[in-house]
């Protein structure tokens, strides 16, 4: 049977290990606990988590125990690494309300049944700590002048780091040590900024429980210019159907670089590595094909088979001028909302389109606006009834953004 580490090295995943033949060892021939913690910052994964899940998702695959961590107690510190500014302070009450919606979607791509995965909140453990007793027996293993070396400090020292932020990294070592005398957790994943924070857990709990632990990180999912995906002009690409809908999700996949397709099918799909390299090597219109099939199968990972179909056919219907456009995304106005005609920018503005008439006259000027499939050339179009067919309108913003006006 293949070793889980190399399906994941092979399909691109890792990015740096503390002791790989160990790691490889452990991975052929035990059940290994492991944890990858989600700080409740938001009350959704974005594209940019998937990739942890998609591992998460491996591993399991592969017969090893996922602990899934909630991080309710380090959230009200927040995490510095990549950031030069401090984090928004959420509220207790926020941050538990987000945590409760990460763990909803958690449960829907791991078995966390308390056998084979495990859902825990660092909240547990962190919120009882007694101050003196914890830096006397925990902070005391830890060199400040080394803590000040790690990548994820460097960046807000130059503009100030608090000294709770400093916290950080050592209540991150001490998740580790709580999860391993809990579950027996014997490895640290996660993205490659959190490489400082995973060394320094993995040190913690071989110092403590004189016990062999491991860190592994694999790649933040990046464009191949090295900017992170899974960001539009209008925010992040949410795993939530309410925040980003499966027919947002399929788009914002369809519509990626042609040199992005093969790693996307790398690290956002289950499809077998033969198949993967011979889609990322068409070029030309064939590429499209390989980049549909991206779309269906993460979409269809996310939402299911049913909501990845619907989408599908959307993007067919639209691509072909005709056919079932219902899973569009559209905004319903009153007919009388057009009796006199609407102007355009106004009505690009209610739809969301665009942020401003500002912008909206740049996008004209670029012919970046279509109505009916037919580029507009004057900002100040007013739109009228007459141009509604079946009582909807087509606008298109780019070639890639699509939204339908239904009137009633």
């Amino acid at each position: 049977m293949e070793n889980v580490y190399d399906i994941l090295l092979e399909r691109g995943y890792i990015e740096q290990v503390t002791h790989e033949e160990e790691v490889r060892a452990i991975l052929s021939n035990e059940r290994v606990p492991f944890y990858i913690g989600f700080d409740p910052t938001a009350d959704s994964l974005h594209l940019g988590h998937f990739i942890q899940i998609m591992v998460m998702m491996h591993m399991q695959k592969a017969g090893h125990k996922p602990i899934a961590l909630v991080g309710a107690g380090t959230a009200k510190i927040g995490d510095p690494s990549g950031k030069t500014d401090m984090r928004k302070m959420l509220t207790p009450e926020q941050i538990n309300e987000n945590g409760n919606k990460l763990r909803v979607q958690m449960e829907k791509y791991l078995n966390l049944d308390g056998e084979n995965g495990y859902l825990a909140n660092n909240a547990d453990w962190l919120d009882e700590l007694s101050y003196i007793p914890f830096i006397r027996e925990i902070g005391s293993k830890f060199s400040v002048n080394r803590m000040l070396t790690a990548e994820c400090y460097k960046q807000r020292l130059e503009k100030g780091l608090t000294f709770l932020e400093f916290n950080y990294m050592i209540m991150q070592a001490y998740d580790f040590l709580e999860l391993n005398r809990r579950y027996k957790c014997k490895m640290q994943l996660g993205g490659n900024d959190q490489w400082s924070n995973i060394i320094a857990g993995v040190d913690l709990v071989r110092r403590m429980e004189q016990e062999p632990v491991y860190g592994l990180t694999f790649k933040l999912l990046l464009t191949s210019e090295g900017k992170k995906m899974g960001k539009t002009e209008n925010g992040a690409i949410w795993i939530d159907p309410d925040k980003t809908s499966p027919y947002e999700l399929f788009q914002y996949l369809r519509n990626v670089e042609d040199a992005d397709v093969e790693n996307c099918l790398r690290l956002l799909t289950f499809i077998p590595m033969d198949e993967v390299k011979r889609l990322g090597a068409l070029e030309g219109a064939e590429i499209n094909k390989a980049k549909e099939i991206l779309a269906f199968e993460f979409t269809k990972i996310v939402h299911g088979e049913e909501e990845a179909q619907k989408a599908l056919e959307a993007a067919k219907a639209l691509f072909s001028g005709g056919g079932d456009s219902d899973n569009i995304p559209s905004t319903t106005l009153k007919a009388s909302d057009f009796s006199e005609g609407m102007p355009l920018l106004d009505l690009l503005i209610r739809l969301e389109l665009i942020a401003s008439k500002g912008e909206g006259k740049r996008l004209v000027a670029q012919k970046g606006i279509s109505v009916k499939d037919e580029v507009v050339g004057d900002f100040a179009m007013n739109i009228t009834l007459d141009l509604f067919e079946d009582q909807a309108l087509m606008i298109r913003k780019g070639k890639k953004v699509f939204h339908k006006v239904i009137v009633e």
